[in-house]
């Protein structure tokens, strides 16, 4: 698990972690092009990737996808936070203006069962999974009820995958810090 805030690196070293293993990498891109600057983060995303890389795009059902994935040495899943993010906006009832809580409940549970889907099938896979993460809670408590809870989810999200994680790390200012 690599971790960390906006444009502190994660990703960067995650794709230079993977390309140092093998070049046999899947790599799980969780954006959906919603608007142009999302389209251009994606495509600078893309830019950055060895071309022998093969890539999946899509945020649903991964357990299926890394239990298929046996050809490869390697799955990079970037990132769980967009992940989480786009679970979350399709969560049936989801009132971003004014969330019940008894709604927020549920969607938590039916995403961290996604996550819960995706360790398991991690757990058989035999080639070594890295996922990117964002580190949200660092920062200032958020404003709206909205992102305070997005922010908990994806907090208590990345406490559930650092337990499974042999190796978690912190990225600051581009440089790495093995932190389990």
């Amino acid at each position: 698990m690599i971790t960390g805030g906006a444009r502190s690196g994660k990703s960067t070293f995650a794709e230079k972690m993977a390309a140092g293993i093998s070049e046999k990498v899947l790599y799980l891109a969780t954006a959906v092009a919603f608007d142009l600057e999302m389209e251009n983060r994606i495509a600078t995303h893309k830019k950055s990737r060895p071309q022998a890389w093969d890539t999946y795009e899509g945020y649903k059902d991964l357990d299926k996808v890394i239990a298929d994935a046996k050809c490869y040495d390697v799955i990079l899943l970037d990132c769980v936070t967009v992940m989480l993010t786009n679970l979350l906006w399709e969560y049936p009832g989801m009132d971003f203006e004014t969330p019940s809580q008894e709604v927020l409940a549920k969607a938590e549970e039916y995403v961290r069962g996604e996550f819960d889907k995706l360790l398991k099938a991690a757990k058989d896979y035999d080639g070594i999974l890295i996922m990117v993460t964002n580190e949200l809670g660092s920062g200032l408590v958020p404003e709206a009820p909205i992102a305070r809870s997005f922010r908990d989810i994806a907090g208590r999200v990345n406490q559930q995958i650092a337990t499974y994680c042999q190796e978690v790390y912190l990225t600051v200012c581009g440089i790495p810090i093995q932190i389990k």
